[in-house]
């Protein structure tokens, strides 16, 4: 008889999946390859990859207080005024947000699920569930890595297939 797989760990499962997809795409491609864009007023490839690494570490560093100073360093990759990344760096920016994000889950209480943080603005709801934090991760990782693998696609360069 098999046991029932969990449907968080088949959801995990799958972000893992996905991360791995990408940072594959990325990890080959050169300055110029980070550079490329859908059109001109959108993010290049390493802009979203950038984004994608200082989402993850600001919802976990500044809200819920996890990753240490890595995470608050990552955390302004995207900011105006930073450094363009190269795909290596792009590549350890994820990978570190990924295992620092998965340690965390993997020592949260049931306590630490319950916990609960004020919304900020018009686009969060009132209060804030780690659950909720993980969805919008999640979500966000999808859009960008969809935007990402778009953006490979247009220039004839390998896409994971997400």
């Amino acid at each position: 008889m098999t046991e029932a797989q969990s449907p968080l760990s088949t959801i995990y499962g799958g972000w893992q999946t996905y991360q791995t997809l990408l940072t594959t795409a990325l990890a080959p491609l050169s300055t110029d390859q980070l550079a490329l864009r859908a059109a001109p007023t959108l993010r290049s490839i390493g802009e979203m990859a950038t984004h994608m690494i200082g989402a993850r570490a600001r919802w976990f560093y500044q809200l819920m207080g996890e990753g240490g100073d890595t995470f608050a360093i990552l955390g302004t990759w995207d900011r105006k005024g930073m450094s363009t990344r190269t795909a290596a760096e792009l590549v350890y920016g994820l990978e570190t947000t990924w295992q620092g994000m998965q340690e965390a889950i993997s020592r949260w209480t049931a306590a630490d699920w319950q916990q609960t943080y004020p919304g900020e603005d018009a686009s969060e709801p009132a209060t804030i569930t780690r659950l909720w934090v993980l969805w919008h991760l999640i979500e966000h990782d999808l859009h960008h890595g969809g935007e990402i693998s778009l953006t490979l696609g247009m220039h004839g360069l390998s896409a994971p297939d997400l």
